[in-house]
């Protein structure tokens, strides 16, 4: 898209506020709601997990990163683009009433949302904060995980993304987040579509970037824990894509997926090369 982070960034709270306000729960990152077709193969089903409560379920995840975490009781856990508390209320029940978990969303409609879902089941251990990814409002080395659930795909600037999540992790911490990437090019008319980039689509990069990202902003021991491939229906291509458009792509094999990846921040930090300082 030829729009720059702030335009992204209001087109992202837009669809997202929409889908928090409304009456019954969107599919799939918002495609539902951006293009009229149910559409559900990105979500996973979190009904059987502890701590999983449907009114803060709206379908709009890739993954569930909760199972792969390896989140401890006592932790101290944030959810990045935390919607209306789903993944949230699942860390709870993984942290126990020891831990602590804080949700992060930059949409007002989630955040309240989240509040109202929190006040209900009367939890005291987990909050909501209205922030921005690319700036926490939390202090650094303050969690010991951090999660995220298709969402950073949305995210205008990666790299400062990750140098966020180096900053706030502690020392020895790691995240483990769900998130879209592609293998190959998408066709210019599904990159520039508003709907494909609330729809955590057109806004995914390069595996092999996504991971390059991670290094360079110092994480170690990166692990892609799972990996889903992503066919978005021809019915949902044709509102963007010609017919001739549309078989090119399918010859193309682009692969779009659905990847967990975990990543470690070093445990012994140095400074100026010099790890006694």
């Amino acid at each position: 898209m030829n729009a720059t982070s702030e335009e992204l960034k209001k087109l992202v709270k837009e669809k997202y506020g929409e889908i928090a306000t409304q009456t019954s729960p969107t599919n799939s990152c918002g495609i539902n709601g951006c293009c009229g077709t149910d559409y559900t193969q990105f979500s996973d089903d979190y009904s059987h997990l502890e701590g999983y409560n449907p009114d803060a379920d709206l379908s709009l995840g890739c993954g569930i990163p909760t199972e792969f975490a390896r989140i401890k009781s006592g932790d101290t856990v944030i959810d990045l683009g935390s919607g209306t508390g789903n993944d949230c209320f699942v860390a709870r029940a993984l942290v126990g009433d020891t831990g602590k978990v804080i949700g992060i969303d930059m949409t007002d409609a989630m955040i309240q949302k989240a509040r109202e879902n929190v006040a209900k089941l009367g939890y005291i251990n987990v909050e909501f904060r209205l922030g921005d990814i690319e700036k926490m409002p939390v202090t650094a080395n303050k969690a010991d995980v951090i999660i995220s659930n298709c969402v950073l795909n949305l995210v205008p600037d990666k790299e400062k993304a990750f140098q966020e999540i180096f900053r706030v992790l502690k020392p020895g911490g790691h995240f483990s987040v769900s998130d879209i990437v592609l293998d190959g090019e998408l066709p210019l008319n599904l990159k520039s579509a508003a709907e494909m980039y609330a729809g955590c689509v057109s806004g995914a990069i390069q595996m092999e970037d996504y991971l390059d990202i991670i290094e360079n902003a110092g994480f170690k021991n990166i692990d892609i824990q799972k990996m889903k491939v992503i066919k978005i229906p021809d019915e949902i291509l044709q509102n963007y894509l010609s017919s001739t458009d549309l078989e090119k792509f399918r010859q193309s094999e682009t692969g779009i997926m659905s990847i967990t990846v975990f990543a470690q921040k070093p445990a012994e930090m140095c400074c100026s090369g010099n790890c006694n300082c």
